[in-house]
């Protein structure tokens, strides 16, 4: 007996972005040499897949490490907005210490103040916020709701069709805890870790009363050499 169709939702981390040029900070960074190399490998790795629809960050990093892929497959891509990571603040121009040192203290802060974000920047309640309503009107477009309000069980009105997503690892991270229904942190950058051009899949899964969503793959660099992997 066949297995019923599943939707499957495919996350890609952006490649690696060039942070940090003559010792200050970028602000929205191009990816490196090796962020594009890696941009290729992913491109080879997913060029035989057939995607329904491809969505891409509107950032820097994420178009670039959409670009050949695209070229590939001779599409163009769905730029989606709230696939936009975490907004940080405007340090482009600034020496790299300061950023250093921004990041040193939000991770030194007790627990719940980590909502708060970085000072100057979106505040992780809000980008969690932001991604949550934006993702739960980006799949109610496409007929897939929630079923209960106690357990993450959802309603797909016509299962069996493939989303790949290029982004980030914040936007790709809080996204895996939506389908999943897990309880939101402020640090879910280090509760789901995605490496550079990463892939993880997350699929639905048919029971008694509607669909869940499974996490199958984390994370994926399989396609990369061990020399081109990167966090």
């Amino acid at each position: 007996m066949a297995a019923p169709p599943s939707t499957e939702l495919v996350f890609v981390r952006h490649g690696q972005p060039e942070w940090v040029r003559d010792g200050l900070n970028v602000d929205n960074p191009p990816l490196t040499e090796l962020g594009h190399l890696q941009a290729l490998r992913l491109a080879e790795r997913l060029v035989g897949e057939h995607f329904d629809e491809i969505l891409v960050s509107p950032l820097t990093r994420a178009d670039q490490t959409a670009q050949p892929l695209l070229e590939r497959l001779g599409r163009e891509p769905t730029v989606a907005p709230w696939l936009e990571e975490i907004r940080n603040p405007v340090w482009h121009g600034t020496p790299v210490e300061r950023a250093e040192e921004a990041f040193r203290a939000e991770r030194a802060r007790p627990a719940h103040h980590r909502w708060e974000g970085l000072d100057g920047g979106e505040p992780v309640r809000d980008f969690v916020e932001r991604v949550h309503r934006d993702m739960q009107l980006f799949l109610a477009e496409r007929g897939i709701a929630p079923a209960r309000e106690d357990l993450p069980v959802w309603r797909i009105a016509e299962p069996g069709s493939k989303i790949l997503l290029i982004a980030h690892a914040g936007t790709n991270a809080v996204a895996f805890g939506h389908l999943l229904g897990l309880q939101p942190v402020p640090w879910e950058w280090e509760r789901f870790v995605l490496g550079h051009a990463s892939v993880s899949r997350v699929e639905s899964l048919a029971t008694g009363d509607g669909h869940t969503f499974s996490l199958t793959k984390l994370g994926d660099v399989e396609h990369l050499d061990a020399a081109e992997r990167t966090r």
